[in-house]
């Protein structure tokens, strides 16, 4: 049987080794089935991760200016694997704005 448990553990892992390989800062919490990235410093969100349930996808939200989390466009969002997805979410704008 497939465990959730075990897939949030070695997501967590993974975003803890890409923020370390990258200076640090982030912190995650798992909510509703989502992993979400904040900012250490300031507790700002930063991204939700949410698994699709397709290997190792994740569909990815920011935090809007209506001060709820939002798929990245109208189409239905953005869907990557998740070491894909942790590059854009460091490279992409729209995920520090409230930092």
């Amino acid at each position: 049987m497939y465990d959730l448990r075990m897939l949030y553990d070695e997501t967590v892992a993974r975003i803890e080794a890409f923020d370390d390989a990258n200076g640090g800062g982030v912190g995650s919490y798992k909510n509703k089935g989502s992993c979400h990235l904040y900012l250490l410093e300031t507790e700002a969100p930063i991204a939700r991760l949410k698994p699709t349930g397709n290997g190792d996808e994740v569909r990815l939200g920011y935090w809007s200016h209506r001060r709820k989390w939002e798929d990245i466009d109208d189409m239905g969002g953005v869907v990557m694997p998740l070491d894909d997805a942790l590059e854009f979410i460091a490279n992409e704008a729209i995920f520090w704005t409230w930092t």
